[in-house]
């Protein structure tokens, strides 16, 4: 399984950007993967900050609760995180992360940087 991330560039803080990630290379696509997006910010651990489950379940990282929203589709093997009233902090390389369920194999994305200017 191939995932490729789209969607980083610059934004001015309380600006909103849209990242997606497309799985290629299962026949079974996402149906049975738990995703997460994590980011990782110069000189800082990597961390998730919003997952959703195979069956829809979403749990963020509590500082951008309110702010990121992430959401599936099956159909189309696509991850999203909708961010919005992003800041300064949110900077950071942003990597999708698939997890199948099953066979509990793990994959990770190529990243996508994300600035915001303040």
């Amino acid at each position: 399984v191939q995932l490729q991330a789209s969607g980083g560039g610059l934004v001015q803080a309380g600006g909103s950007l849209r990242l997606s990630c497309v799985a290629s290379g299962s026949i079974f696509g996402i149906n049975a993967m738990d995703l997460d997006w994590y980011r990782q910010a110069p000189g800082k651990q990597r961390e998730s900050v919003a997952a959703i489950t195979s069956g829809g379940s979403t749990n963020y990282e509590e500082s951008v609760k309110g702010r990121f929203t992430i959401s599936r589709d099956n159909a189309k093997k696509t991850v999203y995180l909708q961010m919005n009233s992003l800041k300064p902090e949110d900077t950071a390389v942003y990597y999708c992360y698939a997890r199948n369920i099953a066979t509990r194999k793990t994959y990770w994305g190529q990243g996508t940087q994300v600035t915001v200017s303040s």
